[in-house]
């Protein structure tokens, strides 16, 4: 059972769309998948048939702040096979709330883990839908992960954001997650016509080599 953070601190970049289409054509390919969304704006939520402004407690936000178990919380989709724990703007509030928790980079990873102790043969994969900015939420799922998917958007300033997302791998797998690897890079919003497409592709393959997808 692999656990998958889908991540860019950028946004606009694919990551929401990347998750949504994987976890959709694993389930068509009986696999049993459970996307976890922990972006407080909640397109993940939104783009596979569910409210996040519906005022339910079958969230994340209320796994992490301990008032739900993990168990709880999913909730089934119109497609086969795929599952959701969703998310809303409550979850912006969490960094404030656990300010004085010095373990709270572990939260998800505690609350997964205890989740599947008693069922993990309910799903192949997890995929964690990340917010689009290096915050504690971002670092949840990083430690949380076996492996991170990155949408790339081939556009000039892509390679620069990678950089500093890359160092803050560099340091979550040194202090918090040593298993963590970046399983592939996804090129996003690909213009062959376009000249920057083709040069941000061949930086991308020059820095990651065969980390990037064909």
């Amino acid at each position: 059972m692999q656990i998958i953070s889908v991540i860019n601190q950028k946004g606009g970049v694919g990551k929401t769309t990347t998750v949504i289409n994987l976890a959709a054509g694993l389930s068509l390919l009986n696999k049993k998948v459970l996307v976890i969304d922990l972006d407080p704006q909640g397109n993940a939520t939104t783009g596979l048939g569910h409210s996040n402004v519906d005022g339910s407690e079958k969230n994340i936000y209320n796994a992490l702040n301990g008032s739900k178990s993990v168990s709880d919380i999913i909730q089934k989709t119109q497609i086969d096979n795929l599952d959701i724990i969703t998310s809303n703007v409550d979850l912006s509030g969490l960094e404030v709330e656990t300010a004085g928790d010095n373990g709270r980079a572990f939260i998800l990873r505690e609350k997964l883990s205890l989740f599947l102790k008693a069922n993990s043969s309910n799903y192949t994969h997890i995929f964690i839908d990340c917010p689009p900015s290096l915050s504690l939420l971002t670092v949840m799922a990083l430690v949380s992960s076996n492996s991170l998917i990155v949408p790339l958007q081939t556009e000039f300033f892509a390679l620069e954001g990678l950089t500093q997302l890359v160092k803050t791998i560099d340091r979550v797998k040194d202090n918090l997650n040593s298993n963590l690897t970046i399983r592939g890079i996804i090129l996003t919003m690909y213009d062959k016509r376009n000249k920057l497409s083709g040069q941000v592709e061949q930086e991308a393959r020059n820095y990651f080599k065969e980390k990037v997808y064909s």
